[in-house]
């Protein structure tokens, strides 16, 4: 099984649990109670820790290279360790008074004490430029930097996404059957990773599945624009966070003294009832408030993830590809920095606009980034396979990865 293979297997097996998991806690929590369904997400997590360091463990065993760093590497740490000890060497030559016929070396020992602080200090900041260096270096740079874009969207099945389907009115089964669906088409996405690359190579994988991602989420750009959506420019997105933070005062913790505060406790009571009879208006009919908005975009954002993993996995694979043995460490690490640091600015980003009326800019920021990050993986492609990146062949000479097929041969 090549590496590619592997890749697409793990990732069908996570998207598998992601169907199974729903399923599994929420007949517990049905039939049982939440109490229990907490206490067996509590136990199974344990009972998987311990299995996963068990497997490490057995990995660590059975790869006896794992336990040696590469030999550049130790090379260039004995290197600097040579180069400080001839320094240690000459510093106290520096400071030599003649005392007789004697030599005898003046030292300043807080001094170095001093010089060795800020260099522990200085080392983490010198770490991240020599990393974010040797990314930039590489030449799948783009293709990482257009996956890290991808992170940078409210359209996938988290609470962002969640909450406000619960403010359009879909319940609790409805929203598991939405989950299993996306999981059953990320299966697919894996599948269809296999597929193209074997058919038109890995790097035209990544093209291919950037635009089948794009089309799907014109949906969710379409539903914001339809009947149903929320959206409302008149409303500012900002309007929500400067009452909290600006304006906001503490809730009464008594019963209100004058009849102001009273006319206001009634006025949110009756803006209470008013949201739930909406809800449940909602939930018997769809006369009231067009679904249609909604429909669209979790239509979108379930097709879209057939494209999404697809991509995942050609990224994936070409930086375990085309990155050096030594340097897989250092690249991966700065890579799941950028997705993590593009994850939380999506969440900065809703925190500063969290009212629904404002979850369709979101939407078109989101769709922005994925534009953005598949514009530059195709860059990549077109830098990496130049004239022959919308051929019906891959030839191996221009391709990054090895594993393109020929012209005028049939790849099964």
């Amino acid at each position: 099984m090549t590496t590619a293979d592997m890749n697409a297997t793990v990732r069908r097996i996570d998207q598998l649990t992601n169907i199974l998991a729903p399923m599994a806690v929420g007949q517990i929590m049905t039939f049982g109670s939440p109490v229990i369904g907490c206490g067996f997400i509590s136990g199974w997590n344990l009972l998987s820790m311990c299995l996963e360091y068990l497997l490490l463990w057995k990995v660590y065993q059975k790869t006896p290279a794992l336990a040696f760093k590469a030999t550049s590497k130790i090379e260039e740490s004995e290197l600097k360790q040579l180069n400080v000890q001839k320094d240690s060497e000459l510093k106290p030559t520096e400071g030599v008074q003649l005392i007789g016929e004697k030599d005898v070396p003046v030292f300043e020992p807080q001094q170095e004490k001093e010089i060795s602080c800020s260099t522990q200090i200085a080392e983490p900041f010198i770490t991240f430029r020599d990393g974010w260096v040797a990314y930039y270096n590489q030449p799948v740079f783009l293709a990482g930097m257009g996956l890290a874009f991808l992170y940078m969207t409210v359209l996938g099945f988290d609470c962002i996404t969640t909450g406000y389907a619960y403010t359009q009115g879909l319940s609790g089964s409805v929203l598991s059957l939405l989950m299993g669906a996306s999981a059953i088409t990320g299966i697919m996405g894996t599948v269809a990773f296999t597929w193209l690359r074997r058919k038109c190579g890995l790097v035209r994988t990544g093209l291919i599945s950037g635009i089948a991602q794009f089309a799907c989420l014109v949906l969710c750009v379409i539903s914001v624009f339809m009947p149903g959506s929320p959206l409302d420019l008149t409303v500012s997105p900002f309007a929500d966070i400067r009452t909290r933070l600006l304006e906001g005062q503490p809730l009464p913790t008594t019963l209100p003294a004058d009849m102001s505060e009273i006319s206001f406790t009634t006025g949110m009571h009756n803006w209470l009832n008013k949201s739930s009879s909406v809800n449940s208006d909602l939930e018997m009919s769809s006369d009231s408030v067009p679904l249609i908005s909604v429909s669209l975009l979790f239509a979108g954002v379930i097709a879209a993830r057939v494209g999404l993993w697809s991509f995942d996995l050609t990224v994936t694979q070409l930086l375990q590809e085309n990155v050096i043995e030594s340097e897989r460490g250092i690249i991966n690490g700065v890579q799941n920095s950028m997705n993590y640091l593009l994850d939380l600015l999506h969440f900065i980003m809703v925190i500063l606009a969290p009212n629904p009326e404002a979850f369709g800019l979101l939407v078109l920021i989101s769709v922005s980034f994925v534009a953005m990050g598949h514009i530059m993986y195709f860059r990549f492609a077109q830098k990496t396979m130049g004239n022959q990146l919308f051929a019906c062949c891959a030839p191996k000479s221009k391709a990054v990865s090895n594993d393109s097929p020929p012209c005028n041969t049939s790849t099964v």
